[in-house]
């Protein structure tokens, strides 16, 4: 019997370990800093937002891991001996733990960003990425009443949602013209940066943090009381949440033969440069990434497929990491954001962009297609809710411009007596690009809008 062990109790580890079990009687260690058992990372803002407890965010009961033969271990590992196949635990104890193992695979995940600025490692200042996060944010914003938010993106926009659940005002820092326009579109970008304003956010475009500032109190720790732009305004706060994006948490293997750069160095079965060592999640980056993909993808739904695909790797045949279409989704505030395959910011050459956006101002639809062919290549949605499935497969089958929107009905899944925008999208892009004259169809039956 072969013993594996899994660092990091994240999405990707756990569900390694849970397809590990599945498919063998191999023994599983899970160990993790950060907490006993796995949650659900997406559901920390709920948590202090008072929707959710802790017990809420944990998709499986206490006694799932006994019962599945799975054992969790708190603890830090102080030490990797990769060519004894060992690692040293610190449980808490002055006596520190030895264990060996034959396969170790490496879910460490990320760690929030800063970028040196004065001020930074002030009490009250913080990222927000792990459970320990949300700890710190519930004591740092005990009793205060104003608080800066610097960078956008989701995290950001996670931050000032909790924060507004408190009475608490909030001034976010944007260094760039629009919100999040590295990643959304100007039209999208534009829309959700007025979302923004409504729910009370002083957002601030085009402006950065210079410096963050203290009370001067000499006989505590220093807390913070204001920040400074670079164009010199300040602003009084007692919180600052830093929201300039994570990196992998690859510090701990420096001094080791682990090969990392900005994370952790792997081919395409996920594997390192030391035998029997696999890397899987947002701690990864990839030697030789896949077209239109990143070395680097900080994803939920990269870090499952990652899971498994490693498992499958240990357990049956040895396999490629293939992630498919890219998708993410994401929540600004009220409005809801899928994202199918490539939509970036800028349309590249040969790819032509339709965007619809609804006279509220909360609802939207991109779709990128390409030039010479019509197939469509991306899409952005916001507001809206479409089936997974339909929206994989229209991009996967290279489906035209003319054939999806036309087909629009099967992609969406909103409840019954929500306003439908098929028609309003479909006149929209006739009017955009008379030359497709798109009819609406009828709803195919659900086997064919899926499996069809």
């Amino acid at each position: 019997m072969r013993h594996i062990v899994i660092l990091g109790n994240g999405i990707s580890g756990i569900t390694a370990a849970r397809h590990i079990r599945k498919h063998s009687d191999d023994r599983i260690t899970v160990i993790s800093s950060e907490t006993e058992h796995f949650f659900s990372r997406t559901a920390l803002m709920y948590i202090y937002m008072g929707h959710m407890k802790y017990e809420h965010t944990k998709p499986y009961e206490d006694y799932f891991w006994e019962k599945n033969r799975i054992e969790l271990r708190q603890a830090w590992v102080s030490h990797f001996d990769f060519d004894n196949k060992s690692i040293t635990l610190d449980e808490g104890t002055n006596v520190p733990t030895e264990l060996t193992y034959d396969i170790l695979i490496l879910g460490v995940g990320s760690e929030s960003n800063a970028f040196g600025w004065p001020g930074q490692d002030l009490e009250g200042v913080q990222g927000f990425y792990s459970f320990q996060d949300l700890e710190a944010m519930e004591a740092n914003t005990e009793g205060i009443d104003r608080a800066v938010i610097v960078g956008g993106g989701l995290i950001g926009i996670e931050m000032a949602e909790m924060l507004l659940t408190r009475d608490i005002r909030v001034t976010m820092l944007v260094r760039e013209e629009a919100y999040w326009n590295g990643v959304l579109p100007k039209e999208e970008a534009e829309m959700i940066g007025r979302h923004i304003r409504e729910h009370g956010v002083d957002l601030r475009l085009e402006t950065e943090l210079e410096a963050i500032h203290d009370d001067n109190n000499r006989e505590a720790a220093l807390r913070v009381t204001s920040v400074t732009t670079k164009n010199g305004e300040q602003i009084d706060c007692q919180f600052v949440g830093l929201a300039v994006g994570v990196h992998p948490n690859v510090k701990q293997f420096s001094d080791t033969a682990l090969e990392t750069d900005k994370g952790i160095l792997v081919n395409e079965f996920l594997e390192t440069n030391i035998p029997d060592v696999y890397a899987i999640g947002d701690c990864v980056q990839h030697r030789n990434p896949l077209e239109d993909r990143k070395s680097v993808e900080q994803i939920w739904y990269t870090g499952r497929i990652m899971g498994e695909t490693v498992a499958r790797s240990i357990c049956q045949t040895r396999t490629p990491y293939q992630p498919g279409v890219f998708f993410n989704s994401a929540k600004f505030m009220d409005i809801e954001y899928q994202t199918y395959g490539q939509v970036p910011a800028e349309a590249p050459e040969g790819i032509k962009s339709f965007y619809w956006e609804h006279p509220g101002g909360k609802i939207a639809l991109r779709l990128n297609y390409r030039e010479d062919n019509n197939t469509l290549t991306g899409i952005n949605n916001f507001g809206m809710r479409l089936r997974h499935e339909v929206c994989e497969k229209w991009i996967k089958g290279k489906k035209s411009i003319g054939y999806v929107l036309s087909h629009f009905r099967d992609a969406h899944f909103d409840p019954e007596f929500f306003q439908r925008h098929e028609k309003s999208i479909v006149a929209a892009f006739n009017k955009h690009s008379p030359k497709h004259n798109v009819k609406l169809g009828g709803k195919a039956p659900f086997w064919e809008r899926v499996w069809g």
